[in-house]
């Protein structure tokens, strides 16, 4: 089985830990962005696996809800 098809066995707004690229996708805003915004020591929806920076879906949408502007 490939990454793809592994890949698209848990739909993206099923996931617990998204990349940088599907969290775009997911909420609309720039790579770029996401990255500025996690790269804060305070980040609370940011998860490290070595020097792999997951975003924890959940913890990004209640941050989203909270946010007038980013």
């Amino acid at each position: 089985m490939t990454k793809k098809e592994k890949d698209q066995l848990v739909p993206i707004w099923e996931r617990r830990n998204l990349t940088l690229d599907e969290a775009s996708v997911y909420t609309g805003i720039g790579v770029d962005k996401l990255r500025e915004i996690s790269n804060s020591d305070d980040c609370d929806f940011v998860l490290w696996v070595g020097t792999k920076r997951l975003l924890k879906r959940k913890q990004l949408e209640d941050y989203l809800d909270k946010c007038r502007s980013i």
